[in-house]
């Protein structure tokens, strides 16, 4: 009980969303640190190498199981995601589309899990090991830079680099021709950061909201608030977990508009 409540008087809203430096690993004459979120990520690549081969090794048939929510998500992305977008494409840019789901939506789960709480109690001490990787906004900003790149070189693949960045200048009169290109060009960018902001912004919120609802039992010490702060807590747990999902179909379904923008002859 004793380290119960050492964990709850140090809860901080932002515990879980900061990175922490666990150590660091020596390259090259620099010192790069290894942070929580790292081994997040770490964590997440390892569970999608590991854990999808082995559900999907053995084609089935009549899909049942596991495999079956495999299966259907995957044709979900596809045909009602990235086909009405990329049309005749689509085969060639789904493993991507595929990738960046499972991936974010593996993150997103596992920053709900108390790996902290849970290592402590048998370690007997605070720890950060754990971290919500996407709520760390340079993770979601080299997510999004990935996929900015990927529209763009699809783009130039698809149309050729003159006829691509030609594009960015709609048809109108040639005096505001720089304008507009100016324009389209920063708009591509704001495409970049909304990628970005959005999945970073709304995971933090999910984390620092239920950090506070835990928080009213320290501030209040009162039964009847513990009791609604937990039943609180466990009814916005369970849209958490709708928002992980959410936000990384959110991504994926943004990521096949703007390749479907960038490889489309009338963009």
């Amino acid at each position: 009980m004793a380290i119960f409540g050492t964990c709850l008087a140090e809860l901080n809203p932002l515990e879980e969303v900061v990175s922490h430096e666990l150590f660091t690993v020596p390259f090259m004459g620099w010192e790069i640190p290894f942070t929580n979120h790292m081994l997040m990520i770490s964590v997440g690549s390892i569970v999608l190498m590991v854990v999808l081969p082995l559900v999907i090794r053995q084609r089935q048939l009549i899909p049942t199981g596991f495999y079956n929510v495999i299966e259907t998500i995957c044709v979900f992305i596809r045909e009602d995601v990235a086909r009405p977008f990329l049309k005749d494409q689509t085969d060639r840019y789904i493993p991507y589309l595929w990738s960046i789901f499972y991936f974010i939506l593996v993150l997103n789960l596992l920053g709900m899990v108390p790996f902290n709480a849970v290592i402590g109690i048998f370690i007997g001490k605070q720890n950060h090991l754990y971290g919500a990787a996407t709520a760390n906004l340079y993770v979601t900003g080299a997510l999004a830079t990935f996929a900015f790149f990927l529209f763009h070189l699809a783009g130039i693949n698809e149309k050729g680099f003159v006829k691509y960045f030609a594009t960015l200048s709609p048809k109108v009169p040639w005096p505001m021709m720089p304008f507009m290109f100016f324009m389209e060009l920063i708009s591509s960018f704001v495409r970049l950061f909304s990628l970005a902001i959005r999945l970073f912004a709304n995971i933090l919120a999910g984390h620092i909201l239920l950090a506070v609802l835990l928080g009213f039992i320290i501030m209040f010490k009162n039964f009847m608030v513990a009791s609604a702060s937990i039943l609180a807590t466990t009814l916005m747990s369970l849209l958490e977990i709708f928002v992980a999902f959410l936000q990384a179909y959110i991504f994926t379904f943004l990521t096949a508009i703007f390749i479907g923008f960038a490889i489309s002859e009338e963009h």
